[in-house]
């Protein structure tokens, strides 16, 4: 996987309610406007989503992704991984959560795709990052109201 795309943003909620909204996964398609749908493929023992299928729909990212999420570094992260696509042939990347106090949170979002067809590396960054901003921007709406 080529060098991964980051975006930083500040959340003005506890970080609890920043760690329930991005641990629940199935429900991203009701802030996230680039994810149209999940389906839950696995979980592990405690609920979680392991393994899911997802309608992307972000500009020029257009694709349905099974991803694996990787729990171990939770709560303080939580970690996708590609499993398959139609287009897309690679896609990884993190949620990092830090507390700044009680009702101020900082996530960092970090992600990296690609892609079957020849996409010229500054086109792709700039949709890696238009991706991550606007997931940031719908996560802090969401949060804050």
């Amino acid at each position: 996987m080529s060098e991964l795309s980051s975006g930083k943003i500040t959340i003005d909620a506890p970080i609890s309610e920043v760690q329930a909204a991005l641990f629940e996964i199935a429900k991203y398609p009701e802030w996230s406007t680039s994810i149209k749908s999940v389906e839950v493929l696995a979980t592990d023992e405690q609920g979680r989503l392991t393994s899911g299928k997802f309608v992307i729909d972000a500009g020029m990212m257009k694709d349905k992704v099974t991803l694996d999420y990787e729990w171990s570094e939770a709560p303080s992260k939580l970690s996708f991984s590609f499993n398959d696509a139609d287009l897309l042939t690679g896609m990884e990347g993190s949620y990092t959560i830090k507390k700044i106090d009680e009702d101020t949170t900082e996530v960092t979002y970090e992600m990296g795709v690609e892609i079957s067809m020849p996409i010229p590396v500054m086109m792709r960054k700039k949709a890696e990052q238009t991706t991550i901003d606007q997931a940031l921007d719908q996560l802090k709406s969401h949060l804050e109201g």
